[in-house]
């Protein structure tokens, strides 16, 4: 037998030695990701429960009622809300602290390491921390407004319209900005440094060095970056759960935890599955368009 029709017959193998090799992943992924979201879709056009799932096909009877109970559509505003400022936010400090990390000799290392300290803390974990330093009674902050105003009332950071949604969301910012420091600062290692060197020799400053040379080229990390942040605060229930139960009233009701109510609290799943799917349409809408953004700066590099 001639060596190249071992050959042939190797690389005639090869492709199917690939796919045999990697059906499992693909099982995997078929099991864990596709069969949630078909059964979800089935169960959004069906009256189901937890004990009786698929009793009755009602078409879109699921969707028509949630347009009118006067929680769905709130609990999708509130989670748009809390998505675009915390991550905003995170997105800001992370590039601030990126930029400060990036122009320090000395200690950056050891920054950069504190830094990773609040991602590291466990949502639960951070969520029973501010809790308690938010507190009304014995909380941190209202002890130093006691020392500062003695007398005075305590503020109710978790018990008040609007305080409560803006405190879940400046902690949830204060978690993820750390993730967001490293991003940016990653990409910021990565900038041609010949046209910084080029910039302060025709006597750029820092401002027109930041503008013109630093923000458009780190522009496209940055949007990665805050679609990632995006993702993971439309996905927030911890801290909701944790910190307020989606109160007071329904202040802090985001989709993600309004979907919890329906489906594990009411036990109505079919309800539950039509607003996971309200949910999934909010998100696409608000993630493609950016998406489509960071492509095409990334085209025209």
């Amino acid at each position: 037998m001639s060596q190249a029709t071992v050959k042939t017959r190797v690389e005639r193998r090869a492709p199917w030695t690939g796919r045999l090799l990697l059906a499992p992943a693909f099982i995997a992924i078929a099991i864990m990701a596709i069969y949630p979201l078909v059964y979800i879709i089935a169960a959004s056009f069906s009256k189901s429960s937890l004990g009786r799932p698929f009793s009755a096909w009602v078409g879109f009877e699921n969707f028509s009622e949630l347009l009118g109970d006067g929680v769905t559509l709130p609990s999708l505003g509130r989670s748009l809300v809390f998505a675009v400022p915390s991550a905003l936010l995170a997105l800001i400090v992370g590039l601030v602290v990126a930029l400060s990390l990036d122009a320090a000799v000395k200690g950056g290392r050891v920054i950069r390491v504190l830094l990773l300290l609040p991602l590291m803390t466990p949502p639960v974990m951070a969520g029973v921390i501010w809790k308690l330093m938010l507190a009304p009674t014995g909380g941190l902050l209202n002890n130093v407004g006691q020392v500062i105003a003695p007398g005075s009332e305590p503020f109710l950071f978790l018990g008040s319209s609007p305080a409560a949604i803006i405190s879940v969301i400046l902690v949830d910012a204060w978690q993820w900005a750390p993730f967001c420091v490293l991003l940016v600062f990653a990409a910021l290692q990565t900038l041609p440094t010949e046209v910084y060197e080029a910039s302060q020799v025709d006597g750029a400053g820092v401002w027109q060095t930041f503008w013109r040379i630093t923000f458009p080229l780190v522009l496209p990390s940055l949007l990665t970056v805050l679609l990632l942040k995006l993702v993971v605060s439309f996905k927030v229930f911890d801290l909701v759960f944790i910190m307020t139960s989606g109160g007071p009233g329904f202040d802090t009701t985001v989709s993600s935890y309004q979907i919890y109510r329906t489906g594990l609290q009411t036990f109505d799943v079919g309800a539950a599955a039509a607003q996971t799917i309200a949910f999934l349409v909010l998100v696409t809408l608000v993630i493609l368009p950016l998406n489509a953004m960071r492509q095409r700066l990334h085209r025209e590099g």
